[in-house]
């Protein structure tokens, strides 16, 4: 925690001596990134800490002092009254009934909530709180490429800091990680990654089934975007994976064919079933609602779309359904790692495959797993995926511990030794003070 302060009330400091004084009305925003014009209610706690996890990132803020950073200003804004901000009421008719939806000004949200931040950079640099760090470490892999295509179109989210960017006090341990592969544009991408993770923590079932509050997450994600869509005539869809670890157990919920997978004593676990078109199921529900099933190089949703549900997509709703599907496991400490990619991947990677390419990475870099996402990510390329392609591995164990057990057992990798200590095996900052390091690249 020492180092973490020292960090920290570094950080707090470059940042004051840059903005010495608030922003005025007419000052630039000191983002990178543009934000939005105009901000529904509901957007405003997402946009605005994604803008600030950027801009504390590119200051090399420590993770847990940004999260706490973003959430007490958000909370500080969202006392305030936002009607101040109005700058527009856009009506929408939906099932008979009309419903005025108020649109705040962005420019001068984001220049209120930076001063906000600023002033708690000053208080805090006074007297720096006790920032409640994180019980137990994740190493976490993630690699994303571009690939051949002309446009990323994919985006990923890994939040170990979920508690402290929520304010969520519980002695419950919490880490949030998200795989969206976007489609006719970034558009849908860029939003479920800045809201999806904000709508699952304010779900009214957060606390008492984490499983629902993401399934329900996404349909509100779905409609908070076709909303956007609607006012800004945008036509981008994206399916979507996501992850909540709350304890000792693992929550996850997905839109088409992005996919979660787990690896358990070196052996692949299938989560889930991916949305596809020819599934039964879906073929069923789309024909029953008008809509058809084809083939045209693969199947596809009235000839279009190769999933058959996504966030976004307006033009093809309600056939594309926004409706996510979840589940819940038990982890009993015996896990090695789980895996978030898109389909880019999983098209040329079968996951039985994953285990012996983990495992070749791990022999060859000594038992270091920070890169682990990057010898997935070019396999895939190398074995002719031409798409975008995203992996984000999540470590439940030490990788030294998991190619200790594969040398000394090749024929059955036992994760119970070391996994006594705790149900969910997370490894101690003591034994690895990489916890915050995530290697991502995009080309």
């Amino acid at each position: 925690m020492a180092l973490l302060a020292e960090a920290a009330r570094g950080v707090l400091g470059s940042l004051l001596r840059d903005f010495p004084s608030p922003l005025g009305p007419e000052d630039p925003l000191p983002w990178s990134t543009q934000g939005s014009a105009a901000l529904s209610r509901a957007e405003v706690p997402g946009e605005l800490a994604e803008l600030a996890r950027r801009f504390l990132g590119d200051r090399d803020a420590p993770p847990l002092l940004a999260a706490s950073l973003i959430h007490a200003a958000i909370d500080e804004v969202l006392q305030t009254e936002l009607s101040v901000f109005k700058k527009q009421s856009v009506e929408e008719e939906e099932e008979g009934d009309q419903g005025k939806f108020t649109l705040l000004d962005g420019g001068s949200l984001q220049r209120c909530f930076f001063n906000k931040l600023r002033d708690i950079c000053c208080e805090w640099q006074k007297q720096l709180p006790s920032l409640k760090s994180l019980k137990h470490f994740l190493l976490i892999s993630s690699h994303a490429i571009r690939n051949v295509r002309r446009k990323m179109e994919d985006r990923h989210v890994s939040l170990p800091e979920f508690n402290q960017l929520f304010g969520l006090s519980d002695d419950v341990d919490r880490a949030y990680f998200a795989v969206f592969d976007g489609h006719g544009g970034v558009d849908a991408a860029n939003y479920a990654a800045t809201h999806l993770h904000v709508n699952v923590a304010l779900h009214k079932e957060i606390l008492k089934n984490s499983t629902e509050a993401l399934k329900g997450s996404f349909q509100q994600t779905d409609e908070m975007f076709l909303f956007k869509a609607e006012r800004e005539r945008l036509r981008s869809g994206t399916t979507g994976v996501s992850a909540l670890i709350v304890g000792n157990r693992l929550h996850i919920a997905w839109v088409g064919d992005s996919q979660v997978m787990l690896v358990q004593q070196g052996k692949a676990v299938t989560l889930m079933e991916p949305h596809k078109p020819e599934r039964e199921d879906e073929r069923m529900r789309i024909e029953a609602l008008g809509g058809c099933v084809t083939y045209m190089d693969c199947w596809r949703v009235n000839g279009t779309l190769a999933v058959s549900r996504a966030i976004g997509d307006i033009y093809q709703k309600p056939y594309i359904s926004g409706n996510a599907d979840g589940n819940s496991f038990e982890l009993t400490g015996s896990e090695d790692y789980l895996l978030l990619a898109c389909d880019g991947f999983f098209d040329a990677i079968r996951p039985y495959d994953v285990v012996d390419l983990v495992l070749d990475h791990l022999k060859q870099n000594k038992g270091d797993g920070l890169k682990a996402a990057e010898r997935l990510v070019a396999a895939a390329k190398e074995n002719g995926s031409s798409d975008n392609i995203t992996v984000l591995v999540v470590f439940l164990r030490d990788p030294r511990d998991i190619l200790a057990d594969c040398l000394r057992d090749p024929k059955s990798l036992s994760a119970d030794e070391g996994a006594e200590d705790s149900p969910f095996n997370f490894f101690s900052s003591e034994m690895n003070n990489q916890s915050d390091s995530h290697t991502t690249t995009k080309s």
